[in-house]
This record gives C-alpha cells, structure tokens and sequence, in this order.
C-alpha cells in the first residue's frame, strides 16, 4: 500500500482555481508556514482525456491522499462530474474532510456546501491560510476519534482557535 501523506484539494476548475493557486502560493512562500502536499502534483489531466482516463488519474491521486480538502464556492454544489464523483470517493475511503467556505464563512455554509456532505464528518473553516494549517494538523486525528465514537456532522472551530491564530 503506498504510503499516503498528501492532500487531495477538489474544487470548481472553472470559477474557484484563484484559491487554488493562492493556497500554492501559500506554500511556496517563505513568510508562511503553511504547507501541504498537493495531491495534484502527481499527475496532469490534460483537455482531451476522457472522463475514465481523468477518474482513474484521480483515484490514483486519492490513493496517496490523508486529507481531503473541497474548497466550497459558489457553484460548487452543482458540481457533479467530478467534484461530487471525488467527493463520493473520499467519503467512501473515510478521508478526514476539510470543507473551505471561500465566502469567509467559519461553519458550515448550508447554502454553498454540497448537499451530499451536510450531514457527513467534515470540519468546515473559512479560506484563511492559518485556520487551514490548523486544520489541516489537528483535524485528521479529532476524525479518526469522531470516527470511533461514532459522531457525524459538520464540525467548526471557535472564534477563540481564529484569534489565537490572529483572525478578527
């Protein structure tokens, strides 16, 4: 089994690849100490691939991911090709699920996030480098404990963990 230490981050290609290249930028940079590893440096889907030839790229993908990461915009619950389709999967292999609100909002957003993951064990934060760091290092662990006590449902931070982070 190989070894799984990164992050598959699922988002709208079309409107929401901003935040995308942001959170690299993130990484990239050297007055951050944010970091992850990016899922989807491990292979390209180019244009013309088919659908079949994109999902066996993408379970490969999901195959060495610990996190799922939905970054959760305007459109992204019509999504149902692919973004669905990966969500699906990461349900299915219990992956820790980050949602990040690109609207800023710390709690689940009833009216953007996917309806197939409203009731699911997901930590949902807002796009914000430090809470997704946070998130990232302490969510896993909190899942794999819901996961055991069987708890379900949206989960979310205080303001408190936001300001110790030094958000308003």
């Amino acid at each position: 089994m190989a070894y799984r230490n990164r992050v598959f981050v699922s988002f709208d290609g079309d409107s929401d690849i901003s935040y995308y290249r942001l959170m690299l930028a993130w990484k990239q940079s050297d007055h951050s100490s944010f970091n992850f590893y990016n899922a989807h440096e491990l292979s390209s889907a180019r244009d013309s691939s088919t659908e079949y030839s994109i999902k066996a790229s993408l379970q490969e993908r999901l195959r060495h991911s610990k996190v799922f990461v939905l970054l959760v915009g305007a459109n992204t619950k019509y999504l149902y090709k692919f973004v669905r389709w990966e969500i699906e999967q990461a349900l299915k292999r219990e992956l820790p699920i980050i949602c990040v609100n690109l609207n800023g909002v710390r709690y689940l957003d009833r009216e953007n996030c996917p309806a197939i993951l409203r009731e699911e064990l997901a930590m949902h934060v807002s796009f914000n480098s430090k809470i997704i760091e946070y998130a990232l290092d302490n969510w896993p662990a909190q899942h794999s404990r819901s996961i055991l006590d069987g708890k379900t449902g949206a989960y979310y931070y205080s303001d408190s963990i936001y300001s110790s982070l030094g958000s308003k």
